[in-house]
């Protein structure tokens, strides 16, 4: 496993919209297009696509969050076919080291749904402690989210 990341341009936007998550998953997480068309028109989102060597197997997306005042990992899904062979638990390990190496002093914040289970596992496994719950509605949906925050911060890392 060669896990890479690679700044989502013109040569790769396709390959990205294409990546799909599971049916029981679609609801915990915006769809590629959505926060590619997103990080164009907003400041300060950064999509990158998660490659095993040259495939790409899943995508990401980090901001810096103002109203949070701090670095928030938004976006994280591996495409169905990629799922359950490691490459999510080695994908944000991956990213974890690469945030940090770019911005050695800060946290990094993430939210998920409240009732995903697995995804809350993963995060809490490299670090991430649930802060608070949330609630929003955003078109017909109501979302409940825990807030969570991985600190770099005195040898926390």
């Amino acid at each position: 496993m060669n896990i890479n990341f690679r700044e989502i341009n013109k040569s790769n936007y396709n390959e990205c919209v294409m990546l799909k998550v599971g049916e029981h998953q679609i609801n915990y997480v915006a769809s590629n297009a959505f926060s590619l068309v997103q990080a164009f028109y907003e400041d300060d989102l950064y999509p990158l696509g998660i490659y095993n060597d040259d495939e790409m197997v899943g995508f990401l997306l980090y901001d810096y969050d103002k109203e949070l005042e701090g670095w928030s990992f938004s976006r994280f899904m591996i495409d169905i076919k990629h799922q359950n062979k490691g490459f999510g638990s080695k994908s944000l390990e991956k990213f974890l080291e690469f945030f940090h190496n770019k911005f050695p002093k800060e946290s990094l914040y993430t939210s998920v749904e409240t009732d995903n289970e697995v995804a809350i596992a993963l995060y809490e496994k490299y670090g991430f402690n649930k802060q608070d719950s949330f609630e929003y509605k955003f078109g017909d949906m109501t979302y409940k989210e825990f807030r969570m925050l991985k600190s770099f911060i005195n040898g926390e890392e």
